[in-house]
């Protein structure tokens, strides 16, 4: 059966200012005398005016996946490359917080811990994790480390502790992870030296403070 378009000029019909609906009256021939009804055939499509852009989705609508780093094109983790970059000096700093009894504070703080010196070895282990994040972290660069610190400071508010790590580099990428890798183990080595005496202190609060240096420039947490 064939059809022939009997609307030169099919009607429209506005829904708003971007779509129409358009109708087209179709009849197809008739075989051996007999004649088919004629057909309606009706479709929504888009306006487009001369001069005037389509409609846009708004931007975070958007994929952004070329955006993250660690992501390639397709949508494939990736180890970044930075072979093009300069060394320059780097700095990152991450805080955290453990919460306790005050009385686990106290023993603490005057080295009454049956393992021993609590923060002198949670101090030790930040440090060992920081120069190990590269085999933590999948993604992570080795980064050839100059300096990382962590203090600890008590808060009888807590009650607990506050924990400040520091890493440092000249390299040709940041130590953001460093910096969180050794608060994180050092809030967990506190844990383990002092869950004989409370096993309900809790761990929390890590988060990146600062970061210095790199082609993304300075930033410090608000």
């Amino acid at each position: 059966m064939h059809a022939r378009n009997l609307e030169p000029a099919p009607a429209r019909i506005r829904l708003g200012d971007d779509r129409e609906i358009v109708l087209v009256r179709y009849e197809p021939a008739s075989r051996s005398g007999v004649v088919a009804p004629t057909a309606i055939e009706g479709f929504v499509r888009p306006i487009f005016r001369r001069g005037k852009q389509a409609p846009r989705l708004p931007r975070y609508s958007r994929p952004r996946m070329t955006e993250l780093s660690h992501v390639d094109a397709t949508g494939k983790a990736r180890m970044v490359y930075i072979g093009d970059k300069a060394a320059t000096e780097r700095v990152a700093v991450a805080g955290g917080q453990i919460s306790m009894q005050a009385e686990t504070l106290r023993l603490i703080r005057e080295n009454q811990i049956a393992k021993g010196d609590v923060l002198g070895v949670a101090r030790v282990a930040g440090i060992l994790a920081a120069k190990r994040t590269d085999e933590l972290v999948p993604l992570c660069h080795q980064v050839p480390l100059s300096e990382v610190s962590i203090e600890f400071t008590p808060d009888e508010s807590l009650p607990g502790f506050r924990v400040r790590g520091t890493a440092r580099t000249n390299g040709q990428t940041g130590v953001e992870m460093e910096a969180i890798i050794a608060v994180s183990v050092s809030l967990i080595t506190l844990y383990d030296m002092a869950k004989g005496v409370d096993k309900g202190m809790t761990i929390g609060d890590i988060s990146l403070l600062e970061k210095r240096g790199g082609k993304s420039g300075d930033w410090v947490r608000p």
